[in-house]
């Protein structure tokens, strides 16, 4: 993820729950970036749930915030990251149609 699209993920979380932006923002970045270094230097595949779990307890032991605010806060940013994914798979799904218009090269009126 980009650091525009941490920062996206962010804001969603801080506007859909009480919670401060230095709070949500120290609980998404080290949430995020745990679980893209374990993507990068794990072979195996797990479960969404599982490693959610893991995620949760990592971000838990690093930040050391409550874990009722660390599971609402990874699951706000969860339910953000389902959005994006969604969203890029229906422009993937949508035909790709012709842009050219028949004026195309027409000189000016």
């Amino acid at each position: 993820m980009t650091e525009q699209e941490i920062n996206r993920a962010i804001q969603y979380v801080t506007a859909s729950t009480s919670y401060g932006r230095d709070t949500v923002a120290g609980i998404v970045k080290t949430g995020l970036g745990e679980l893209a270094d374990f993507a990068t230097h794990s072979s195996q595949r797990f479960d969404r749930s599982i490693l959610l779990e893991y995620v949760c307890q990592w971000t838990m032991k690093r930040t050391g915030q409550p874990e009722p605010l660390v599971r609402e806060i990874l699951g706000c940013a969860g339910r953000w990251l389902d959005e994006v994914y969604e969203e890029l798979d229906r422009q993937k799904a949508e035909p790709q149609g012709d842009t050219s218009t028949d004026d195309e090269g027409a000189e000016p009126v």
